[in-house]
């Protein structure tokens, strides 16, 4: 099960204030210089997209990537998540551009508020017994601001309640969501919000759309309601799982959009399907769940390649027609079709470290959520420095894939 937890730690240096009474839990801010990228990164036809994946506690990468965006002037006119994605999706689109970064600082400080120790003593074996250790606090005793465990248990529990369902009561989650996202200001239509959920009866994948619907707390509560750690949510009468189950990626969603204008899509995800060969049960544990959360971006990339490859088969025969079928309809079908917004994949992956576990979705510590922040926001810095990324120019055939940190050394 994904579920999560907490850990704190004051780090020597400081980042933006948080909310009162939380503590902070990100490096200071560097002042802006030469290496920072600018706004100017986006081109002005390009609309802005952020695409979130599910991943438990390794959700803080994405808040770092989104820190550092905003911080380049990349600010999203549309936010798409699954699971913990949908939650810091939510904060970002719930709140006005300025108090986006210390909303998602107040979120995270507080789920990873009940532990105010770090590792004893370095190296990789103290701090993979520290992990498993935070890991297990969170699996007892739940977390602040996101669930508890049930009492009495679940097998003692009424069957068809919540409580016999799960194991955990996300209550509290509700509470905490209601006091970092303005919902109303999600239903504004100001920032674009789509999460998506299962439907537990019949089994299909749903989107709850900020352009369709009225989005509320509880359409963020389904997205990561994962079975059996957190109940179904239920939503007009329906109840609703985490979308994770069928795919913890919304990129094809927002591919599927009718879009009339270029998009410019950051796709941050949480489990690499790249590893190495697992040697223990442990590792073999972990590698799986990475293959499994991640099986369905490899299989949008490789759709999108091919539709690439089908784009310009279908540019290159209609620049090999005579004058004389110019004006056939069939012609003119292809054309258009052909001719669709150009979009710009942005691949962001978070890498694990070599002390992980298959526990690391649920590892909450507060020092593990602020490296996870850390790597989000170091990985953006290298994407918008990187020569490929400052030479881009608009797709000519539709689509162009950038993923610049997977091999890069500094």
């Amino acid at each position: 099960m994904r579920i999560m937890m907490v850990c704190h730690f004051r780090p020597a240096n400081l980042s933006i204030p948080p909310p009162p009474d939380l503590p902070v839990i990100m490096p200071k801010a560097r002042a802006k210089s030469a290496s920072r990228p600018a706004s100017s990164e986006v081109r002005a036809t390009e609309v802005p997209v952020l695409v979130l994946q599910g991943g438990g506690a390794l959700g803080a990468y994405q808040a770092g990537v989104y820190e550092e965006l905003a911080a380049a002037g990349i600010e999203p006119t549309w936010v798409s998540g699954i699971s913990i994605g949908a939650i810091n999706a939510a904060i970002i689109a719930g709140n006005p551009p300025k108090k986006r970064v210390e909303r998602l600082h107040e979120f995270w400080s507080h789920v990873s508020s009940n532990l105010v120790a770090e590792p004893m003593l370095n190296g990789s074996n103290s701090r993979f017994l520290f992990n498993e250790a935070s890991a297990a606090f969170a699996a007892f005793f739940g977390l602040p601001g996101f669930f508890q465990p049930y009492f009495p248990p679940s097998f003692l529990q009424p069957a068809g309640t919540p409580g016999a369902l799960s194991f955990y009561d996300t209550a509290p989650l509700r509470a905490t969501l209601e006091s970092v996202v303005d919902f109303d200001l999600i239903n504004s239509g100001r920032t674009r919000l789509s999460v998506g959920a299962v439907n537990v009866r019949s089994g299909n994948f749903v989107y709850f759309d900020s352009a369709e619907r009225k989005i509320g707390p509880e359409h963020i509560m389904a997205s990561g309601a994962l079975p059996p750690g957190f109940p179904p949510i239920e939503i007009e009468g329906e109840y609703y799982w985490d979308g994770g189950l069928v795919s913890n990626t919304p990129l094809q969603y927002v591919l599927d959009a009718d879009a009339h204008e270029d998009l410019l899509i950051f796709q941050v995800d949480l489990f690499s399907a790249r590893g190495e060969m697992p040697r223990t049960l442990a590792e073999a544990a972990e590698r799986e769940k990475d293959i499994r959360y991640s099986s369905r971006t490899r299989l949008n990339t490789d759709m999108i390649r091919r539709r690439h490859k089908t784009q310009m088969a279908v540019h290159n025969l209609l620049a090999k027609l005579p004058k004389s079928l110019e004006h056939d309809p069939d012609v003119e079908q292809l054309r258009a079709e052909n001719d669709k917004a150009a979009i710009s994949i942005v691949h962001l992956i978070y890498r694990r470290k070599h002390y992980e576990s298959q526990s690391k979705d649920y590892e909450f510590s507060r020092t593990s959520v602020t490296e996870h922040w850390q790597s989000g926001q170091f990985d953006v810095r290298r994407t918008l420095r990187h020569a490929i990324w400052k030479k881009r120019t608009r797709p000519k055939m539709g689509v162009a894939i950038f993923d610049l940190t997977r091999d890069a050394t500094d």
